[in-house]
């Protein structure tokens, strides 16, 4: 029996929408249990394997702004969007700000040039939208009655302005989305053993002190699952990778423990 929480590397095998086994672009990646039930959701939380980049960014680097070269990186995005069958992939401008791009079947034109966001919320089929992180959390947020998905950028930043809380106002007001329909998912990340902040007094509010799990060691994983909670969603509906960026950069980038690396990819789609 799977825990509440519970993350399966189960990917390692055969991924359900990779391709076929002789596939040269059949990359490895992880699922949530939880949301790997609904069929007319696909989402995939890749590796840093399976690419083409070259140390320090090896392989799967998805951004450009790495110091990466740029035909690396958009073979690395070709490879994504072949595992996902997406007919279009869709990135971000990420900036650690509040910013949230909504696409809606009301208007589908999409943009050729990423925009300036943390958060990308829609209601279109086939479309990819993606998440880099090296070390931020990214968080997938599904309502399966309405069919609306988003994918959130969301850092220790995010955390101070309850990012995650701007996003589930804008889904409601856009979408019809009630939060206690929601299930969200959030991905691999800076754990509780790595995420010291020796100014949090300066960066945290005051009431971040209780998830404090030694001397400025916080567990942002706790953070996020408490400001989703508090806006709506069931604890039930919540599931966390429990996988630690930092400590895991075999599997993850790490900006903490490798400064100068790549961005891994959290990816969400509906059918």
């Amino acid at each position: 029996m799977l825990a509440k929480s519970a993350f399966v590397p189960c990917a390692f095998t055969q991924p359900p929408f990779a391709g076929k086994p002789n596939d040269p672009f059949k990359i490895p990646y992880l699922q949530f249990p939880q949301l790997s039930q609904y069929a007319d959701l696909a989402h995939a939380v890749f590796t840093r394997r399976g690419g083409v980049s070259p140390p320090p960014f090896d392989t799967l680097n998805t951004s450009f702004s790495t110091g990466d070269q740029e035909d690396r990186v958009g073979a690395n995005l070709k490879r994504i969007k072949h595992a996902m069958g997406a007919k279009r992939l869709i990135f971000m401008n990420q900036v650690h700000g509040t910013g949230i791009w909504v696409l809606r079947k009301a208007r589908p034109h999409l943009s050729d040039q990423p925009v300036q966001a943390d958060a990308v919320i829609t209601d279109l089929q086939d479309v990819a939208i993606m998440v880099k992180q090296a070390d931020c959390q990214a968080v997938i947020l599904f309502d399966p009655g309405k069919r609306v998905v988003a994918n959130v950028h969301c850092g220790w930043r995010g955390n101070t302005h309850d990012f995650l809380a701007t996003v589930l106002k804008r889904m409601k007001t856009e979408f019809g989305v009630e939060p206690a329909d929601l299930r969200a998912a959030i991905g691999p990340s800076l754990g509780p053993c790595c995420a010291e902040f020796v100014t949090h007094r300066k960066l945290f509010p005051q009431l971040f002190s209780r998830f404090m799990v030694r001397k400025d060691y916080f567990d942002l994983w706790k953070i996020s699952r408490w400001q989703l909670v508090e806006a709506g969603l069931s604890e039930d509906h919540i599931e966390i990778a429990g996988m630690c960026t930092r400590c895991r950069t075999d599997f993850f980038y790490s900006y903490r423990a490798e400064k100068v690396t790549g961005r891994s990819a959290t990816v969400a789609m509906l059918r």
